[in-house]
């Protein structure tokens, strides 16, 4: 996880259990393709209260980890 990405946790008031639940329940929305090696995926999922819902943005590193770039908290207008 990125330090920017903890700090938009921070200011959603999340935490990295919320943001786990997300990823491991959500779904991917979007890929964005930037050449033939690197894409982002933008997954999203309700946290574990099941009232809000959060988009999490990452992208697999070479060693097929999920590096989390960001997170944003879905408001009803999204």
């Amino acid at each position: 996880m990125t330090i920017h990405a903890m700090e938009e946790m921070a200011e959603d008031d999340l935490d990295i259990l919320d943001i786990e639940e997300a990823v491991l329940n959500g779904r991917v929305v979007r890929t964005r393709r930037y050449d033939l090696h690197s894409a982002k995926h933008t997954i999203e999922g309700s946290i574990l209260d099941q009232e809000r819902f959060v988009g999490v943005v990452g992208r697999l590193t070479a060693t097929n980890r999920f590096l989390i770039i960001t997170v944003y908290e879905i408001d009803e207008e999204h």
